[in-house]
């Protein structure tokens, strides 16, 4: 500070003001010890974009085949309890459901159909379980081709995508996460309301 009184005065009152950037400048070493962590707080499910080169988790702790339902209007999917409520097989169909995720780091849950036993697999169901597999290993884009009534899939060329940053979440916390309130277990539930014309 200054001997002189007015400057004592002038340096006093720039000390109070709230936006004196001297004081309100964060020092560079900061920036290096504030830690974050991302919340993975949304999985989605869906099927993989055609854009989007995507990696399966290889681990069998990390996939598993569900009764499923799927509200088409509204593009929402529903675990079915059929265990509570047998009577809603009929509406059902059973998928695997595999853990991906994008390039951009985006987790999502695939829902692959498995065939119903009584019936010949499509190989709508065929090839999507095939991509799901070639997935676990490499980096692939999975493709619907009408004319070809299957997906397609194509193979990132080079070595240049790095190993997918997988999050450290278990299967189940990624079901809680994807699947929240989305879980059918009784027959007053509203999906099922909806799907008999309550």
């Amino acid at each position: 500070m200054s001997d002189n009184p007015d400057l004592k005065l002038i340096e006093a009152a720039a000390s109070d003001d709230p936006y004196d950037l001297a004081r309100l400048r964060i020092n560079p070493e900061r920036l290096e010890t504030t830690g974050v962590k991302k919340l993975l707080t949304t999985v989605p499910v869906k099927k993989p974009n055609a854009q989007d080169f995507i990696r399966v988790r290889p681990e069998l702790d990390y996939r598993e085949t569900l009764a499923l339902v799927e509200l088409q209007d509204d593009r929402e999917t529903y675990i079915v309890d059929l265990g509570a409520v047998p009577e809603l097989q009929a509406e059902c169909y059973f998928a695997t459901v595999f853990v991906a995720i994008n390039r951009a780091g985006v987790v999502f849950l695939w829902p692959v159909k498995v065939p119903a036993t009584d019936r010949k697999a499509s190989e709508w169901h065929t090839s999507a379980a095939m991509a799901a597999q070639h997935a676990m290993r490499s980096w692939v884009r999975v493709k619907s081709n009408m004319s070809l009534g299957a997906y397609e899939m194509f193979e990132a060329v080079g070595d240049n995508i790095p190993e997918p940053d997988w999050p450290e979440h278990t299967f189940n916390a990624l079901i809680r996460i994807g699947f929240k309130d989305k879980v059918i277990r009784d027959l007053g539930h509203p999906v099922v309301k909806r799907l008999r014309g309550e």
